[in-house]
């Protein structure tokens, strides 16, 4: 299908030459660019990325208990209630 497009004087330079050195006409190059863009737009956006809380406590280990132990580490719970 034949159309009319206005574009910019420099983009359309740019692009015939990209054509030439690429050794394909101006109307494949556009059809590419343009496939391109329809294949992203039709693509689901990405969700954002999740975020991992960070505790930023003080103090460090209780003295005395043991963090390799999960039994020492439920008694210690168990002793502060």
């Amino acid at each position: 299908m034949k159309t009319t497009l206005d574009i910019n004087d420099q983009l359309l330079a740019n692009a015939k030459v990209l054509a030439v050195q690429q050794g394909t006409s101006l109307t494949r190059l556009i059809e590419e660019g343009l496939q391109l863009r329809l294949r992203d737009a039709a693509k689901p956006p990405r969700a954002p990325k999740p975020r991992i809380p960070v505790l930023k406590g003080r103090g460090g280990l209780v003295v005395g208990v043991n963090p390799l132990s999960n039994k020492a580490m439920l008694a210690a719970l168990e002793d502060d209630t």
